[in-house]
């Protein structure tokens, strides 16, 4: 009986003493009003794993999506939080923004969202990360902005793939970041659900 290529496979890694790895299903695409967000990316020299997608919506306005990868991934904020390495927040816009209006937000999400104590700390690294964004004028429809954390760097900033200025220093400013998406007053409550793995609203 001739073996199947199949069993001549096994031979062989059993042979050279090599382990049967399952072949499981492999991991789902996420898309989201024709957005595709990847299973995984590889950010830092490490994997990430894509922890979910939420979206920013009123009513029947829908502003952005937003993809979370983590190394590990984790069903609640303080697991996002402690999950060491790299990360990643990835927003797919589906209106144009002036860049004013973004700017504002983000204040009012720290605002909200990060201790009164701890606010004085960020204020420098807020105002960079301001010029930063009012560098762009506009983001527009089908715009994507990433924001990567990595360590030794900080925040580091991207607008359809190309790195806006120099990085932001310091894990902290990146936690207030998350938090504006996952804290306990997040942008959209919809949204925070989605990143966490929840369903997409």
């Amino acid at each position: 009986m001739v073996p199947s290529s199949v069993s001549r496979r096994r031979a062989l890694l059993l042979g050279l003493g090599l382990p049967l790895l399952a072949a499981g299903p492999a991991p789902a695409q996420v898309v989201v009003e024709g957005y595709t967000y990847a299973p995984q990316i590889t950010l830092g020299g490490s994997t990430l794993l894509l922890n979910g997608v939420g979206l920013r919506a009123v009513a029947w306005f829908k502003g952005y999506a937003a993809g979370l990868y983590l190394a590990r991934k984790s069903t609640t904020v303080e697991g996002v939080l402690a999950t060491p390495g790299p990360k990643r927040i990835q927003m797919r816009m589906f209106v144009d923004v002036p860049t004013v209006e973004f700017v504002k937000a983000f204040y009012k999400g720290i605002q909200r969202n990060t201790p009164a104590a701890q606010q004085p700390a960020l204020a420098e690294r807020m105002q960079r990360f301001d010029a930063l964004v009012t560098s762009l004028g506009e983001v527009k429809t089908n715009d994507v902005v990433d924001l990567d954390f990595l360590p030794g760097q900080g925040l580091v900033f991207r607008h359809n793939g190309r790195q806006v200025g120099t990085a932001i220093a310091g894990e902290d400013f990146y936690v207030a970041l998350l938090r504006i998406f996952i804290g306990g007053r997040p942008v959209d409550k919809e949204m925070k659900i989605g990143l966490l793995g929840g369903p997409v609203a």
